[in-house]
């Protein structure tokens, strides 16, 4: 029995996808998020994926986030105050692909101390879901339960 269990792991653990943690990345390293910073250099070779947080860090009522689309950005107006990240130490989960930009909302931070980011967010690191009408999308939409019958029959010795 012991060698059947050792087999189902090894076989699970061979086709079960590799799944790669989410990463924090705090905005601007030991700076922080801060004036007179190049945020485009700090940004520059990046992998921001799916899953990943930003961290911006900085001394409460010195500095906001906002989150902003590209003309906000390139003309740093910020939204409603209502939407500002005040607490120094402010985490965005990158849930979606795509562009983000970033600005601080404090006086003139943004426009003339450049203090504000862009980035470009890729997918998840996982392969991409088959279409659930494929073969493939059938086996895995049934994967799990399949290996919970062949654990549990394994465990048995049925």
């Amino acid at each position: 029995m012991a060698s059947n269990m050792l087999g189902f792991f090894v076989i699970l653990a061979i086709i079960s996808p590799a799944v790669v943690s989410a990463k924090d990345f705090i905005v601007g390293d030991d700076k922080g998020w801060t004036t007179n910073f190049d945020y485009q250099t700090w940004a520059h070779g990046k992998d921001f994926r799916v899953g990943d947080r930003l961290v911006f860090q900085y001394p409460v009522g010195a500095h906001s986030v906002f989150k902003v689309n590209g003309t906000g950005f390139e003309s740093c107006i910020k939204p409603a105050l209502t939407e500002a990240l005040t607490s120094g130490n402010d985490a965005i989960v990158l849930a979606t692909p795509g562009r983000k930009w970033y600005i601080c909302g404090v006086g003139q931070h943004c426009a003339a101390a450049g203090q504000k980011l862009f980035i470009t967010v890729n997918s998840e690191w996982m392969a991409p879901s088959p279409s659930p009408n494929s073969a493939n999308g059938i086996i895995s939409k049934f994967f799990p339960t399949a290996m919970i019958v062949l654990f549990t029959v394994s465990i048995l010795g049925l």
